[in-house]
């Protein structure tokens, strides 16, 4: 039986699997073009495991790891409701186009259900058509009405070093 006749098994991460998780992260990066940006650590990631604040999936064919997604809860104020972040899906090439992608966004969903999630929501590089296509399949839909803006680096540290020209003094919740 080869590797893709056997059945694929999804299983949630533990903080053990850190190692895992960031070799996904890697390839991941690899793909995207990215791996100038990875600065996270196992010592960081297997930290936010153990503390929940984010969750990992991993899908499995018999013995071989084929792919991972990572999420972590958000919230929306207007609907006073979580919701659910995929920041991460990552299916290794050789074992695309066989429905492991599929697998993984029927169990987020069922997770963001069970839970009382009222959305999914994720991200996709423009130039990345194949999952752009493979989302509009499952029946996402991009949300044009809104701009996502980033503050990072110099910029970020730069604002963060600006006083306040009004006048104010900055108080800690803790400070009263």
């Amino acid at each position: 039986m080869t590797s893709w006749e056997q059945p694929v098994v999804m299983r949630t991460a533990s903080a053990k699997d850190a190692p895992l998780v960031m070799q996904f992260l890697r390839e991941l990066a690899e793909y995207e073009h990215l791996s100038d940006t990875v600065f996270l650590t196992e010592e960081t990631l297997r930290h936010w495991l153990e503390t929940e604040q984010i969750g990992v999936l991993f899908a499995g064919c018999h013995e071989e790891t084929v792919g991972f997604a990572l999420y972590y809860k958000t919230y929306a104020t207007f609907r006073g409701q979580r919701g659910l972040y995929i920041e991460d899906l990552f299916v290794r090439p050789e074992f695309r186009r066989r429905g492991i992608g599929r697998m993984f966004f029927r169990e987020l969903a069922r997770l963001a259900v069970d839970q009382g999630y009222f959305r999914m929501d994720w991200m996709v590089l423009n130039w990345n058509k194949n999952s752009i296509e493979f989302y509009e399949k499952l029946g996402g839909c991009p949300v044009c009405d809104w701009t996502t803006y980033r503050l990072q680096g110099t910029a970020l540290l730069s604002l963060a070093e600006k006083s306040d020209h009004s006048g104010g003094q900055r108080e800690d919740a803790g400070s009263r």
